[in-house]
């Protein structure tokens, strides 16, 4: 996989010095040319410590000018993401707290539009976009692991376990993706369609990276690992239906008929097991679980409003 395509004049800047044979960096002191500039090179720079680049020396993982940048922009990006939450109390028990602040949260659905209304085309848009994320299902929160108390990290393995495919690489979820985009007549290689994504998918991804990659939001990754596995079970119904609908082929309807069983279970394993028991062990973290829980239904939010508004003006 090569770099993608430069967003303005700072990922330019950045793709220039981790393509360099010399691993030596030039100024990345230049400002982002918009949201767009920004979040594709932190995007980039994430990337670096999952698969990489082709074009890029493993070196530069860890070049200290490009991890400068990267904390640059991880501040600016956190903030933004904090401005966007106003601060709320979950009353006890926590884990039906948790659940009712996820099921408040009402905001547009793709998937409702994808059972009833959707045309082909859209379809096949989506799961272009969403492919950035489900070629790696799960990566994000696998940073977090080695960061948590014995029981957290216990249940957090059960899920990861099942994401994975229970060791059957036949049943890992983004293989099964990618099974459902090659049947689609879609690209199932990693990040094909990274140059056509809008910055609202940059930032869905780029939010389950930062979390997963700092210690101290560890539990912001949790949060929102809760709220991703606590909203997918009925959308991969409405998903599979639409799919259905549109005649797509049975590898990409099943790969969301997994989903619809799968995350039912899941919810509870992330709200009441690992969520649950990180709180009662580090009670201070409960805050953490509600911003990671409101960023992920947000992010996922402002996707939605953006690709609906672009396809009702089609």
């Amino acid at each position: 996989m090569l770099l993608p395509k430069a967003r303005g004049e700072l990922s330019e800047a950045l793709y220039d010095a981790l393509r360099s044979e010399t691993g030596e960096v030039g100024s990345l002191h230049l400002q982002p040319t918009d949201g767009d500039d920004a979040q594709i090179a932190l995007w980039a720079m994430y990337e670096l410590h999952y698969a990489g680049f082709e074009d890029a020396g493993d070196e530069m993982e860890w070049h200290p000018d490009v991890l400068r940048l990267r904390r640059r922009l991880e501040r600016d990006f956190e903030a933004e993401l904090r401005a966007r939450h106003t601060a709320t109390t979950l009353d006890e028990p926590f884990a039906e707290s948790l659940f009712s602040f996820i099921a408040d949260h009402d905001g547009p659905s793709l998937a409702a539009y994808v059972q009833r209304k959707a045309d082909r085309e859209q379809v096949l848009e989506l799961l272009r976009h969403r492919s950035i994320y489900h070629l790696k299902e799960s990566d994000p929160i696998a940073w977090v692991v080695p960061r948590l108390p014995t029981a957290p990290k216990a249940a957090l393995m059960e899920l990861q376990f099942d994401e994975y495919g229970d060791g059957d690489p036949n049943r890992l979820h983004a293989h099964l993706f990618a099974l459902g985009l090659e049947a689609a007549g879609l690209r199932p290689d990693l990040y094909a369609y990274i140059d056509d994504v809008p910055v609202e998918i940059l930032e869905l991804n780029n939010a389950m990276s930062l979390f997963g990659l700092h210690r101290r939001l560890r539990a912001a990754a949790l949060g929102h690992l809760a709220a991703f596995e606590a909203t997918s079970s009925l959308p991969s119904r409405r998903m599979a239906q639409g799919l259905a609908r549109l005649e797509l082929p049975p590898e990409m309807i099943a790969y969301y008929e997994e989903h619809v069983e799968a995350d039912a279970v899941h919810e509870q394993l992330a709200v009441r097991t690992i969520c649950g028991s990180l709180v009662a062990e580090e009670p201070q973290l409960v805050d953490d679980v509600v911003f990671g829980a409101f960023t992920c239904l947000d992010l996922e939010d402002r996707y939605a409003q953006r690709m609906l508004d672009e396809w009702a003006a089609a």
